[in-house]
């Protein structure tokens, strides 16, 4: 156990790994609490006399850091270390609806998905796409195969397109080959 993990006081910007939760960054103190937004589960409360987690990096808590600092902190930390991603938001005409799948036998039982699930699932898709880019392009592989690689994420962007309907903004859309 390490003496911030004794002292129960984690600063804005340690990592950590929750048996739960997976793997997070302390975003917030609480009186009681850590706020921690974890990479899989977004944003939760963590008591802090809870021990069962693994301190990744202790980062001595401050009480003179400023919010800037504090957020600069954290934006470095999880671009470097997850693939969370901005707010993607589903079109408004979409919302609360439903995706149906229907087989063409009758005798067999549509599927009902709520459409913001099936959105959710897309933006994921397309940001761990994004992962894989950044990963690629900064790996030791040689240049002929990056460029391999980076076409045949642009392909499968350009599968995605169909999906561009159900996004707000424009420039959230997926963008394949251009002619």
């Amino acid at each position: 156990m390490s003496d911030s993990q004794k002292s129960g006081l984690l600063g804005i910007g340690s990592r950590v790994k929750h048996p739960a939760y997976g793997d997070g960054v302390v975003i917030r103190l609480h009186m009681a609490a850590y706020e921690c937004c974890f990479t899989l589960y977004g944003i939760k409360l963590v008591g802090k006399e809870y021990d069962k987690w693994q301190i990744v990096e202790a980062i001595p808590a401050e009480e003179s850091i400023t919010f800037t600092e504090a957020e600069r902190s954290l934006m470095k930390i999880l671009r470097h270390w997850s693939d969370i991603s901005q707010v993607v938001d589903l079109g408004d005409r979409w919302k609360g609806g439903t995706l149906v799948l229907k087989p063409e036998d009758d005798s067999l039982k549509p599927k009902e998905i709520p459409i913001e699930t099936f959105f959710h699932k897309i933006v994921m898709v397309r940001d761990r796409l994004r992962v894989m880019e950044q990963r690629i392009n900064s790996s030791k592989l040689s240049d002929d195969e990056k460029v391999d690689l980076q076409q045949y994420i642009t392909r499968i962007y350009g599968s995605l397109t169909t999906f561009n309907v159900l996004f707000k903004n424009k420039e959230d859309n997926f963008v394949g080959e251009k002619s």
